[in-house]
């Protein structure tokens, strides 16, 4: 059995889903279940106005950093942009949404590993006053990677569902200083990217770095220059360089020399010779047919798998957030509602994590605690005692209608 600590809070079902799990515990009683749709569909639009107030800002307090903003439009930010809080605010935005940060442990890991690509990838990091990784969601897959030119081997490689990258790029005078290469990777030295992608392979993270430029494997190198090397001096030595040491030799003293047989030495000299250069060259034509690969895998994720760059990034994180605070809430909810006694956080929490374990065959952590306090500060939720319970529907429908009824207040007397 998995230890608590490998399973992740990631809940990875829609909430669509869930509700009509859920609703399956009213039976025929359509009025309960008609209530149930209208609670949620309530609190769905306050965590909507929630998320909405988080993107604002999200955008106010990175509007200095974007680096798609003109420089014009950033000085308008001046004082106005706090990176303090644009990063507290990232966080707590990732922490709704169940992101979990890659230490670097796991990214060293990466790099000496690779599924698909196969090709060693250097990333020079003095361009980056600070990164870091977060991902959500796993899955495995299998595979087919090809072996030896013509050999093909399935196997299984696990994968992100989620991942984004948040790169704090170094400034312009570190850069010089540095004398750091960026080729053409387009970015504002001072500014600040975020990318997000989803389906990335667990061994293959680093190619999400803006910056991955190929090299060549140890393997990679042995391949190309042992054989070249040893080769083509073993060659030189025994066959082409007697040659024409013969023919020089005989030329200078005028004597005659077996021209045919030293003709036949340097010509099967040479043609050896051109032999290993072929193979030279189909070796490191190997290496470029790999660099060749990876940009498409690079193309596939730019075109296919990113799902935001920059301040676009804010609307796919905010959604998968406020989706997860909605759905621990109606599972919160839904558990304590049924249960015939109170119950406390980890009652709450085993009864929830078993229901996914036995009903939909998944392990995951539940954040009990989390979804406890959003019940508790809706106004849903009641503790005693260290037991929870929930109001009925019927005043939980006044309770939130009351709640979202007071988020404007514009027309309240002076």
């Amino acid at each position: 059995m998995k230890t608590k600590t490998t399973r992740e809070n990631y809940i990875p079902f829609n909430k669509e889903f869930l509700l009509e799990e859920q609703l399956k515990a009213f039976g025929e009683d359509q009025k309960k279940i008609d209530d149930f749709k209208k609670l949620f569909d309530i609190v769905e639009h306050y965590y909507h106005y929630e998320a909405f107030n988080l993107n604002r800002n999200l955008k106010q307090n990175y509007a200095l950093f974007d680096p798609d903003l003109s420089p014009k439009e950033r000085e308008n930010f001046i004082g106005k942009s706090n990176f303090s809080v644009f990063k507290e605010t990232l966080l707590q935005v990732l922490e709704r949404g169940n992101y979990i940060r890659i230490d670097q442990e796991t990214l060293d890991a990466a790099f000496e590993n690779s599924d698909l690509i196969g090709l060693n990838l250097s990333i020079d990091f003095n361009a980056f006053k600070d990164y870091e990784i977060y991902v959500r969601g796993h899955h495995k897959s299998k595979e087919k990677i090809t072996k030896f030119w013509f050999w093909k081997k399935e196997i299984e490689i696990e994968y992100y569902d989620r991942v984004l990258i948040y790169l704090n790029y170094s400034d312009s005078d570190f850069l010089q200083e540095k004398k750091v290469k960026l080729g053409k990777m387009p970015f504002e030295p001072g500014s600040i990217g975020l990318k997000i992608f989803k389906r990335v392979p667990k061994n293959d993270i680093e190619t999400v770095f803006p910056n991955a430029i190929p090299r060549m494997s140890t393997k990679d190198k042995l391949l190309l220059w042992v054989p070249g090397l040893f080769g083509g001096i073993s060659l030189l030595s025994a066959k082409v360089i007697p040659a024409l040491i013969n023919m020089y030799d005989a030329y200078e003293t005028r004597e005659a020399i077996d021209l045919l047989n030293s003709k036949t030495s340097l010509n099967q000299g040479l043609i050896a010779l051109g032999i290993l250069s072929a193979y030279c060259f189909r070796q490191y034509n190997n290496f470029v047919n790999k660099k060749i690969r990876y940009s498409k895998m690079l193309s596939d994720s730019l075109y296919f798998k990113n799902l935001g760059n920059n301040s676009g990034a804010f609307y796919s994180l905010l959604n998968s957030s406020e989706e997860e605070v909605l759905k621990e809430t109606i599972l919160a909810y839904s558990f304590l509602h049924e249960s015939e006694k109170p119950l406390t956080a980890e009652e709450l929490d085993h009864q929830i994590e078993s229901w996914f374990e036995n009903k939909l065959n998944t392990e995951l952590d539940f954040d009990v605690n989390d979804a406890l306090a959003k019940l508790k500060s809706i106004g849903l939720g009641i503790e005693n005692n260290g037991k929870w319970t929930v109001i009925s529907l019927e005043q939980s429908l006044i309770k939130i209608d009351e709640l979202w009824d007071n988020v404007f207040q514009y027309n309240v007397a002076h």
